[in-house]
């Protein structure tokens, strides 16, 4: 069975938030449209929502808007979240326990920071025997730096999605998902 895991999409990473990414509305806009193609299909959706354990991390402190999931994959009351304090969404979480208790094998991941949470829940994934496919415009990140050197979001991204291609995940577009999915049977 597979699962739609919808990583970090919260209110500090968008315009007037805390930590603002580059692409954060057009993550958003195609995660809503996975998250409305699996609730048609009565799939499993599973929402992890970041909240900062050390208030100098700046943005996703407790009980602050910012920490909010964002309205355009608000969670209904019958799919489970998943409240994470690091980057991968398995460290001490129930994410994995949940996972097998429910008999899900595949993941579909999308969210936010591509190059941190998607990167590390991934390879977490991947090395607990999950089948991975990132969505990657329903993913956003941000620009980087190092050594005085700045590398544009849009490079973090092709950079880091490559990476994850082919051994840690399938990664894929939205539309290309979609459009596969109409094809094959859900299971």
């Amino acid at each position: 069975m597979k699962a739609l895991l919808i990583i970090d999409i919260q209110n500090d990473y968008f315009e007037k938030g805390m930590m603002p990414l580059s692409n954060s509305e057009e993550a958003a806009r195609n995660a809503k449209k996975l998250l409305t193609d699996f609730r048609q299909k009565e799939l499993p959706i599973i929402i992890v929502q970041h909240i900062a354990s050390r208030p100098e991390a700046g943005f996703f402190l407790p009980n602050t808007y910012g920490a909010e999931i964002h309205e355009s994959v608000k969670p209904l009351n019958t799919e489970k979240i998943v409240v994470k304090h690091f980057p991968n969404s398995f460290r001490e979480t129930d994410l994995d326990s949940y996972l097998n208790k429910s008999g899900i094998k595949d993941l579909v991941i999308c969210g936010m920071m591509t190059h941190m949470c998607i990167d590390s829940t991934t390879r977490a994934a991947k090395d607990l025997g999950y089948n991975c496919t990132i969505i990657g415009d329903a993913c956003a990140t941000r620009d980087l730096e190092i050594f005085g050197k700045k590398t544009d979001a849009k490079d973090v991204q092709n950079s880091f999605l490559s990476a994850l291609n082919y051994f840690y995940a399938k990664v894929t577009t939205t539309e290309l998902y979609l459009n596969d999915n109409l094809l094959k049977p859900e299971v």
